[in-house]
């Protein structure tokens, strides 16, 4: 497995981007809109997104403003090589698969959930094996 990004959701996206930039700094790595869903990414890391180095997904649903501290957690990511075989695996050993492996809304990239024994959501996203890192083979 190899550490990906954690995600939190940010009522005002570009506040965040200054703080994690301007205060951390951090790089803003890459952005995405899906107005289909309604939701923005933002992806910021440093040493311009050094793939042995996780990030921080911003996302912001369009029209919340604000989060209680407790729902502003989002998931951990991991890189998987087969999103679907580490699926079955995980429900081999009595683990909680919460969305099954597929196509992300929207887009094309293979991911699943399973949530830990205190429910924090993890995401699987298949990469390519070089990419993914060890574990779930």
């Amino acid at each position: 497995m190899q550490f990906l990004h954690t995600m939190l959701r940010v009522g005002n996206l570009q506040r965040s981007i200054d703080f994690y930039t301007q205060v951390l700094g951090m790089q803003l790595l890459r952005t995405s809109e899906n107005p289909e869903y309604k939701y923005s990414l933002a992806f910021l890391g440093f040493d311009g997104g050094n793939p042995g180095q996780a990030e921080i997904e911003l996302t912001y649903n369009w029209g919340v403003e604000s989060y209680e501290l407790g729902t502003a957690y989002g998931h951990i990511a991991l890189g998987v090589p087969d999103a679907y075989a580490a699926v079955e695996k995980i429900k081999a050993a009595g683990g909680n698969v919460t969305r099954e492996a597929g196509p992300v809304k929207g887009g094309s990239t293979v991911i699943a959930f399973v949530t830990d024994p205190d429910g924090y959501k993890i995401e699987l996203i298949q990469k390519a094996p070089k990419e993914a890192g060890v574990g779930l083979r």
